[in-house]
């Protein structure tokens, strides 16, 4: 159970205002069955969405619950309880379905074949069923309260300043579809490419659910963080002026789905696994390879593009794939090289076609490695978060016996040192020359943000530095006095229990 704000949960005792209850979206508990005239507790615990009753303020506090509560009593429930990290009990060598090892197990579970084979949180899904776990759905309204603070943030989402975890808040776990939703509307391409809204809705609720929420990083909100990025490039004058409405639904489209179905690990990870996509692929790009395919497989799902011509539909897939695989970080030198190459000889013309996908190319990088660019308070969060799941991958490694990546070793890594080195090597270059591109305020701002950030981490830096040294020093002090010992005398450390003893 998930407290809006940690506000604490307490039970009724008392009913509940009539003006309360009739807020849409709130469900009253009680911490008598009958109360309410509820017959049976479980009947509680299947409610979704509630409201807790605090009898000194006579306020109302507002509760969600995300479906994987159980029963401890009348009084109180209890979530089931997970481990830190899905895939530290998954072997990723054995994730994949093996058709072919026998007709009789294929025929005996039929539930296999319609399952979607190349979406690790089906699978995860899936699994937890088994196990009796609850799926987590989340709720698409809470109070008219909720919705009306969202709608004040979406009227500034085009601020570079936006608070994507403020906004999945209150969204209640949905920014990704909100936030697409409005985004596409606000550009009227729901209209002008005259699609289904249902479809629609179903498409970007699909692309959520397929977002592992395990992911400390590689999730949902980064999605939508990536996305209001991309809109905040879309806006600047030299792409505003020149893209078509086929370039900003590719755009907007490509950043919602340009990391779907990220597995939390990558791409050497899967290859020293001897993991199936590695193979599919090649050992190359295989995570946007897989994150492309999986988009496409949603899109054709839903058939949201099913009105249009054939040819255009594979078009838009095939072009909507050239943006995923461009966000692959072991070809940015490729890609940067080409952008200066471009800036150097003043060759950029936004009339041709190729150009302007290039620029959308470059605008999808920029947007999918932009937290170094945000304001320290979000950026910080953001720099755990990638940094913990490089960790998470560093355990799991250790615990299959597996070379640990670069990185990912939480003994001798610390979240300064990986992103002062990020920064460095890799953001700093590449949004230089997005700035000799668009050289407007908010390329300033950026590069601004960046070096306040880049000292941030190094002031931490300096602060962790003393105390790692002193408890060296101490433990060699420690040590050398220990050594010290004259040679008649027996330190009392070095002598074995079992002499003490005796």
């Amino acid at each position: 159970m998930e407290v809006c704000y940690q506000l604490p949960v307490l039970p009724l005792d008392r009913p509940v205002p009539k003006h309360v209850l009739s807020r849409r979206g709130a469900i009253s508990f009680s911490s008598s069955s009958s109360l309410f005239g509820a017959p049976d507790p479980r009947q509680l615990s299947q409610r979704r969405g509630a409201i807790s009753y605090d009898s000194s303020d006579q306020t109302a506090l507002y509760i969600r619950m995300l479906g994987d509560v159980r029963v401890r009593s009348q009084l109180g429930f209890e979530p089931e309880r997970r481990s830190s990290h899905p895939y530290l009990c998954i072997d990723f060598r054995t994730l994949h379905t093996r058709l072919g090892c026998g007709s009789s197990s294929a025929t005996s579970d039929p539930d296999r074949r319609v399952h979607r084979l190349l979406s690790f949180q089906r699978y995860l899904h899936s699994s937890r069923l088994l196990r009796g776990i609850p799926q987590q759905i989340p709720l698409h309204i809470l109070d008219e309260d909720y919705t009306g603070q969202a709608r004040c943030m979406l009227d500034k989402v085009g601020n570079w300043n936006f608070d994507i975890f403020l906004f999945d808040r209150l969204t209640n776990g949905n920014s990704l579809i909100t936030l697409t939703y409005h985004l596409l509307n606000q550009y009227g391409l729901v209209e002008l490419f005259q699609l289904d809204m249902v479809k629609l809705w179903r498409f970007l609720v699909m692309v959520q659910e397929d977002y592992h929420s395990d992911n400390p990083y590689h999730n949902a909100v980064h999605a939508a963080d990536v996305t209001q990025a991309m809109y905040c490039y879309l806006q600047e004058p030299m792409l505003a002026k020149s893209l078509t409405s086929y370039d900003i639904l590719l755009g907007l489209l490509a950043a919602a789905t340009h990391d779907l179905d990220h597995p939390g690990v990558n791409q050497p990870f899967l290859i020293k696994a001897d993991h199936y996509l590695a193979a599919l692929y090649r050992n190359t790009s295989v995570l946007e390879n897989h994150h492309w395919k999986s988009a496409v497989g949603l899109l054709r799902e839903t058939g949201l593009f099913s009105h249009l011509p054939a040819e255009d539909s594979l078009n838009m897939e095939r072009e909507l794939g050239s943006l995923i695989l461009a966000t692959d970080i072991s070809r940015q030198n490729e890609y940067l090289s080409r952008f200066r190459l471009h800036l150097d000889q003043e060759s950029l013309c936004l009339s041709n076609a190729s150009h302007r996908h290039f620029i959308l190319q470059m605008a999808l990088k920029c947007a999918d490695i932009c937290n170094p660019c945000r304001p320290w308070e979000l950026s910080k969060q953001w720099s755990e978060r990638v940094t913990e799941e490089f960790f998470q991958q560093g355990d799991i490694e250790k615990k299959h016996k597996l070379e640990v990546s670069p990185l990912c070793d939480r003994e001798i890594n610390t979240v300064g040192r990986i992103q002062i080195g990020f920064m460095t090597f890799v953001a700093e270059p590449l949004f230089a020359e997005w700035a000799r591109f668009s050289d407007t305020r908010l390329s300033q701002t950026m590069l601004g943000h960046m070096v306040l950030n880049k000292a941030s981490w190094g002031g931490l830096q300096q602060e962790q530095t003393p105390i790692s040294e002193e408890a060296e020093s101490s433990t060699d002090a420690s040590r050398d006095s220990n050594t010290a010992t004259p040679a008649g005398e027996t330190s009392s450390k070095e002598i074995p229990q079992g002499s003490r003893e005796s």
